[in-house]
């Protein structure tokens, strides 16, 4: 039987460090990274007149338009071959498209073994009554796990180039106060009380919800799948936000919500179709049914995967719209 650790023991564990990293609850290079304090140059006056014709001349010689005649001869060097090279690029297109084989001819390139392969044994083999949802969630799952996985990246990357600190806010507002200086006004982030708006929000967004839920849900069955019902899913959050403000859509809704549904359902996804990947690549039964044709629980794991991308794509849309909106939820 394996000892229990102490609150210390477990403290310096890896796992204890990931979660508290995941959850957001420290700073990774707070006390980690060396920080000096930079120290205001000093300049005689003789080096400051000196720059200052320097910024005086390139003014002149580099930035005035109207007086120089190689940034003029620039100019309009640039426009003509704008010009010249959108007319030459229309006309290599216009040429190829002529090349092109007919539509619905028997010898087109993609007329092949591949998508008759998709059309004729499609609905055995994946379970899925919409094609294009088992062609993209079985046949091709790790090409759209490779999707999910930019939108996630993408989403980081917003949220560590936008990301605001609330603390240095705080200490803004303070300082203003101490000083006199109104406090900024925060309704620039936060609706105006439209009570229109706002009674038409209640209204809509359970609906849009439910339909982008319904969207996600049927995607092996019918048109739609993860990425159009996350998408829908996404508007309403936005339109629900756009209609009561942070303050409400923060109570189902934060920084850590999106780390723990991006995380888990980008998780899932990998373990389940890595499973699935390896027992049909080693010719291995994966006793995964693939259910009734046109039933709601069918097609294998394509409902689970249809799942997780939908959760990524609504958390990602409506973490764009708050971090280029506010810079933080």
């Amino acid at each position: 039987m394996s000892r229990k650790k102490s609150v210390e023991e477990y403290q310096k564990t890896k796992s204890f460090r990931f979660w508290r990293w995941l959850s957001g609850s420290k700073d990774p290079y707070v006390g980690e990274v060396e920080m000096k304090p930079q120290k205001e140059p000093v300049y005689s006056e003789e080096i400051s007149q000196e720059r200052m014709q320097e910024k005086l001349e390139l003014q002149e010689k580099v930035y005035d338009v109207e007086q120089n005649p190689l940034l003029r001869l620039f100019r309009r060097v640039y426009a003509i071959s704008a010009v010249l090279f959108c007319i030459i690029l229309a006309g290599v297109l216009l040429y190829m498209v002529a090349y092109l084989p007919p539509t619905g001819e028997a010898d087109k390139a993609v007329n092949n073994e591949v998508p008759a392969r998709y059309i004729e044994n499609g609905l055995q083999e994946t379970g899925a009554v919409n094609i294009v949802t088992g062609m993209i969630l079985d046949y091709r799952a790790f090409d759209t796990f490779g999707e999910s996985n930019v939108l996630f990246t993408a989403t980081t990357t917003v949220l560590i180039l936008l990301h605001v600190r609330k603390k240095k806010v705080e200490k803004k507002r303070k300082e203003d106060r101490e000083n006199g200086l109104e406090e900024e006004d925060d309704r620039m982030y936060e609706p105006q009380d439209d009570p229109i708006l706002q009674a038409c929000a209640s209204i809509l967004v359970p609906i849009i919800i439910l339909f982008g839920v319904y969207v996600i849900l049927n995607g092996h069955l019918s048109p739609g799948g993860g990425f159009s019902g996350g998408a829908i899913v996404g508007a309403g959050l936005i339109l629900y936000l756009s209609a009561f403000g942070f303050e409400k859509t923060e109570k189902m809704f934060t920084e850590k919500t999106y780390k723990y549904v991006s995380f888990g359902a980008l998780t899932t996804y990998c373990l389940a179709k890595s499973y699935s990947f390896f027992t049909g690549a080693n010719h291995l039964e994966s006793h995964i049914p693939l259910g009734t044709p046109g039933a709601i629980l069918s097609s294998g794991l394509i409902l689970i995967l249809n799942i997780c991308v939908g959760l990524v794509v609504a958390c990602t849309m409506y973490t764009f719209y708050v971090m280029f909106r506010k810079g933080d939820f």
